[in-house]
């Protein structure tokens, strides 16, 4: 597994070197554009959109549209604009993971001690384990600055960006009224929701699509043409929120 960002964290003056791994991997299969009737792949190129003529990649410069026009940003702009460059994330804060809701949420990764800092390690780990509490931050990575928690994870400090509030679309756009249900509805509904309530097992949920699309590219390759499964609309028996309740529970 190869690190894709070495730096250290900041623990009171405490200093932690580490290094950051991606924690997720795609196990769906890549696919490339292909043309049918020869299979060679297909390619893009840049074009101008009023000449129709290729261009270079040196004559290309990124535009902001503002209003009536684009605002053309060079190298020189982006780096007056980028956080400053750190190679620490410094704890800041320290909060309940169960208060941060989950829209915020992005991307985990893994955090490995480097040669030498082991013993600070172990101790953030273990204070983190201790207190349930998580480590908030701010942190420089690829020039781009995120929000970053840390907390302890399965023998390890595991880091998840998290957006920031600006990045959430407000929830009052959708203007979603909640409607009244009736007391015999609430109560079958809290007894449907407590009848299979279980503890969170990941490992009982499966990716079965791509089990079932890499199992379908195999069966291709050996020229066997699998069955297209068609998917069917369950029928309601009944548009009475109370029976669909009563049924269910039955």
């Amino acid at each position: 597994m190869r690190a894709i960002w070495t730096g250290a964290i900041g623990f009171g003056l405490v200093n932690i070197p580490v290094k950051i791994y991606s924690a997720v991997q795609d196990i769906r299969p890549d696919f490339d554009l292909l043309e049918r009737k020869t299979l060679a792949r297909i390619r893009y190129k840049r074009v101008n959109e009023d000449t129709g003529k290729e261009v270079d990649w040196s004559d290309i410069v990124k535009g902001h549209y503002l209003k009536d026009r684009y605002v053309v940003l060079e190298e020189g702009d982006f780096e007056a604009a980028s956080p400053e460059k750190t190679k620490t994330i410094n704890l800041q804060s320290f909060v309940r993971e169960s208060q941060i809701e989950s829209v915020f949420f992005e991307s985990p990764y893994y955090l490995a001690p480097v040669k030498g800092g082991e013993r600070a390690y172990s101790l953030l780990f273990e204070a983190l384990r201790k207190t349930k509490m998580a480590g908030l931050s701010t942190f420089v990575m690829r020039n781009t600055e995120s929000l970053a928690l840390i907390r302890a994870y399965e023998g390890l400090l595991l880091l998840n960006t998290l957006r920031f509030q600006e990045q959430i679309r407000p929830a009052a756009e959708l203007k979603i009224s909640i409607a009244p249900v009736s007391r015999p509805e609430m109560e079958m509904a809290v007894q449907l929701v407590k009848r299979h309530s279980a503890n969170f097992d990941i490992r009982n949920y499966k990716d079965e699509y791509s089990k079932e699309l890499n199992k379908l590219i195999k069966e291709k390759a050996r020229g066997k043409h699998p069955t297209i499964r068609k998917l069917k609309a369950a029928p309601r028996k009944s548009d009475d929120l109370l029976e669909q309740l009563k049924a269910s529970l039955a």
